[in-house]
């Protein structure tokens, strides 16, 4: 068992002192950027001339052609006075003049697009008459500070503004200016800028020959700056992977929604520097106005025609038929498309093992010091991993299985959730192999004999057994999982054809299928992946069904059909669907906990989840709704239950997912209006749990868009903040309130990723709770063991230089366990006991709370969570908001 694990994150070395670098920079000059906002608004119709510059195109052009670019500021395209370019050399002026001056014609179609008062742009910028307002703004050099800290008053230290932009890309130049050497092979990198930092890719790829074809990939370095709660240092964190690339594209036009091309040309400029090569990202798309590939608008792709009129750049059609010929490179340009599971199969694998990621982060290290040092390793602080599970040593056959007392825990929540009523089941299927399967998995799963269930009429079944009755009806599917008919009138909005299209659909449904017969119900539907809807935009009905059969009072769990070449897997996809459907009845609570007395006995659990879509949701409109649920693993009949907000009152798990279906689409009003709401939901529940000890479980990076004072610089140990008020005790809400912030990657990689280690020489995974060794530590690390359904690889498998034992290499899938975030911010501690007046009371120890998150990610029926069991039942209720534009825009 390993003792160690390893952050793979960096923070400034205070031996070092700051990182400081002579930088030149540029201001767009708020005359400048006048005369460009009345060009832009001109063009586009808009009275407003205050409105934001689309600067974005010109900072990527920029990125990729102008030599000596570090990086480009934020919000420069609204504010002239504010740092625009970042630069190790002032850019030429003819190079910035005619990048500028590119960039502008393409803001309007106009036949005197590229002039200003009549003057062609770039001939005004490099005339430079002192006469006209329009001038090219002129180069500061400044000392920045790479490593400039602003600490909270909480006690969180948190880098200035810029530096989550400029640090990424100073880091990534600074790693790329050396090669990774493994085995004798060198890797070589090129930067990538990303909207959450940089990311580095090793150019030219890397090639895997399997099945007499070519398959191409590269390494992956990914580089963010985050906070961490309460720490003297914000940090840098590396993530490391794959980058696969397609060669033969196996998707049809109208399925590609997007797909990145990372662009490789040489700068067209003979002076400046030629170093820090950069690969420029460009999407691709599918128009459906001109029915055909197109490059996205802000692709700087482009205007580089404009720029270089030597070269050749890829036209997207030519791309897409030519894939690995522009990856090998056409003269001095090559392009590579980012493979995604649209373009079909790619026989490289993803992820990397922890040895070859620990040779990764041994490379990375190497290249940042001295300004940078490593994050300190976390230890184990606890040897009880998981909760009071099933004994896995139990005898494969006889009265007592593993397997037998599942389905006896199993058949007692469903009892409780039941109470006493009868579950009314609607399986609707498509291929007699599931409907089978469903049919004989059932009584598997709950302890009932093979073959109990009574035939009570055609296609009709009841099982009954200590006080639970299940009524199953079959029915082939039909016309009701066929792919909704959306209208073709462009000139309606897309979300009122399809509220249109879902509406056909309920009315459809309700005509078909009988009310249910018992209070608790449930429909079971085999309906085709989203592959096979992929060509019709919206035509998916899933969602259109869990609507109508919400409305019929009627729960929903979907089960796509075998994949003809995978193994028969119905049996399994059966079990999975009846344990979702056991868990939307909430039948499902989580096993005792092996923390300690220190865990008062009657605790309760209550989640909160932000369910957030824009218009690209699943119903094309958009929501914002706060869900809440509470765990009482001592109660009985009602132990999962959802907080109704219009009712201010905790109602059953299933009635909360059905009245989420159900609710109208509502005007989201002014942010902080929205604000405003939701904390005034979150303050009233609270008031609600105050009765019994309750532990609050919130994920931090999902609920601070609606609560701000969860962002790391604003939080205060035992403290909680809403709006503009003072912090508050956490006693003012509760006297036995714990509140708990857990944190993944959340997408922007805020969670470092991590290797387990032993003195470096054996590298692997290891599950458990972790922490650092610093006093009154709140900020722990949970991690999960790798599931069984992830095939076992030798933790030493080398992708990116493959050895000879193993060629085949690449072609496996490394999956990595990922760090959960666990922040212990409110607690019955020493002071905050004293500050109430309850000395007498024995103060909480962070590390059990932080212990008992973690074993809420256990369960006997499933792998390890992603969140805390509570956490990820608020999360899941999730698909049953689905809002929909009102009956008047339906039909104005």
């Amino acid at each position: 068992m390993y003792q160690t694990i390893r952050p793979v994150a960096y923070e400034p070395d205070p031996a070092h002192g700051p990182w400081q670098e002579q930088l030149h920079v540029l201001r767009l000059g708020e005359d400048l950027r006048a005369a460009l906002v009345r060009r832009y608004g001109f063009a586009d119709g808009h009275a407003d001339w205050s409105l934001r510059l689309p600067v974005n195109r010109l900072n990527s052009l920029l990125r990729a052609m102008a030599p000596g670019v570090l990086a480009t500021g934020r919000n420069a395209g609204t504010d002239g006075r504010l740092p625009w370019l970042y630069a190790r050399e002032a850019v030429p002026r003819r190079v910035l003049a005619t990048v500028l001056g590119t960039w502008a014609t393409s803001l309007s179609d106009r036949e005197d697009e590229d002039e200003i008062d009549g003057c062609d742009l770039e001939e005004v910028l490099l005339a430079d008459n002192a006469a006209t307002e329009v001038r090219l703004p002129t180069w500061e050099t400044e000392k920045v500070d790479l490593t400039e800290t602003v600490m909270s008053p909480g006690g969180t230290a948190e880098p200035t503004q810029r530096l989550y932009s400029l640090l990424p890309e100073a880091i990534a130049f600074r790693l790329a200016a050396r090669p990774y050497r493994a085995r004798g092979a060198a890797l070589h990198f090129r930067v990538v800028s990303s909207g959450n930092g940089a990311e580095l890719v090793s150019w030219p790829p890397l090639r895997y020959e399997h099945r007499k074809q070519t398959w191409y990939y590269s390494a992956r370095v990914n580089i963010t700056v985050h906070t961490v709660p309460f720490a003297a240092s914000f940090r840098v964190h590396v993530s490391t992977g794959v980058r696969r690339w397609v060669t033969r594209p196996d998707v049809r036009a109208r399925e590609l929604s997007g797909a990145t091309v990372l662009l490789d040309a040489p700068l067209p400029w003979p002076e400046g520097p030629h170093q820090g090569y950069r690969l420029t990202a460009n999407t691709l798309v599918y128009d459906r106005r001109r029915k055909e590939i197109t490059w996205r608008r802000h692709s700087p792709v482009l205007a580089l025609p404009e720029l270089d009129i030597v070269r050749h750049y890829p036209e997207p059609t030519e791309l897409l038929a030519s894939a690995e010929k522009w990856i090998n490179g056409q003269r001095d340009v090559a392009a590579g498309i980012v493979h995604h599971t649209t373009f079909g199969t790619h026989e490289v694998g993803s992820g990397l093992m922890p040895r070859e990621r620990s040779e990764l982060d041994a490379w990375v290290e190497e290249g940042l010091r001295p300004v940078l040092r490593r994050a300190g390793d976390l230890t184990r602080v606890t040897r009880s991993n998981t909760p009071s599970l099933l004994p896995r040593s139990a005898e494969k056959s006889g009265p007592d299985t593993r397997e037998v007392r599942k389905a006896l825990l199993r058949r007692a929540a469903l009892a409780r959730a039941l109470d006493g009523r009868s579950l009314d089941v609607d399986i609707v299927w498509q291929a007699p192999e599931t409907r089978a399967a469903l049919l004989t998995e059932l009584p598997n799963l709950i302890g009932l004999a093979p073959g109990s269930g009574v035939a009570q009429a055609e296609n009709t079944w009841q099982w009954r057994s200590e006080g639970i009755e299940i009524n199953v009806r079959t029915r082939p599917a039909g016309a009701l999982v066929d792919a909704l008919r959306i209208s073709g009138d462009r000139r309606r909005r897309r979300a009122v054809r399809l509220a249109e299209a879902i509406t056909d659909r309920c009315a459809f449904v309700a005509e078909r299928m009988d009310p249910p017969r018992s209070e608790v119900s449930l429909v079971i539907a085999e309906i085709p992946g989203k592959g096979a809807f992929a060509t019709a935009p919206d035509s998916d009905p899933k969602h259109a069904l869990r609507i109508a059969w919400a409305r019929q009072g009627r729960l929903s769990q979907f089960v796509n059909p075998a994949d003809d070449h995978a193994a028969n897997t119905s049996e399994h996809r059966a079990r999975w669907t009846w344990l979702d459907a056991f868990r939307q009845l909430g039948a499902i609570s989580p096993p005792a906990h092996r923390v300690g007395a220190g865990i008062p006995g009657d605790l309760q659990y209550a989640a909160l989840w932000l369910v957030r879509y824009t218009k690209k949701g699943p119903t094309r409109c958009p929501a914002r709704r706060l869900v809440a649920v509470r765990v009482r693993p001592d109660n009985g009949p009602g132990t999962i239950e959802g907080w109704k907000a219009e009712r201010a009152e905790w109602v059953p798990y299933p009635q909360l997912l059905l009245s989420l279906a159900q609710e109208e689409h509502q005007d989201e009003g002014a942010e902080h209006q929205w604000q405003q709401e939701t904390e005034r939901q979150i303050r009233a529940l609270l008031f609600q749990l105050r009765g019994r000890p309750t532990l609050l479980l919130v994920g931090a990076g999902n609920l601070r868009q609606c609560w701000p004072r969860l962002r790391n610089g604003a939080l205060a140990r035992d403290m909680l903040g809403f709006g503009a008020e003072p912090d508050q005790p956490l006693r003012v809400y509760g006297e036995d309130l714990r509140a708990v912030l857990v944190r993944d990657a959340n997408g922007r990689y805020e969670v470092a990723e991590w290797y387990a280690h032993d003195g470096m020489e054996k590298i692997g995974f290891s599950e458990g709770v972790w922490a650092s060794a610093e006093p009154e530590n709140r900020v722990f690390a949970s991690t999960a063991g790798t599931p069984h359904t992830v095939a076992k690889l030798p933790k030493g498998l080398r992708k990116l230089v493959p050895t000879k034992e193993c060629p085949t290499a690449p072609g496996k899938t490394a999956w990595n366990p990922a760090q959960l975030e666990v922040t212990v911010l409110g607690c019955l501690s020493e002071k905050a006991l004293a500050d109430s007046g309850r000395e007498h009371v024995i103060p909480d120890r962070p590390a059990e709370w932080a212990t008992l998150v973690h074993q809420l990610r256990y369960h006997d029926d499933y792998p390890p969570l992603a969140r805390p069991l509570p956490l990820h039942l608020a999360y899941l209720a999730g698909q049953y908001v689905l809002p929909l534009v009102d009956a008047e825009q339906q039909h104005g």
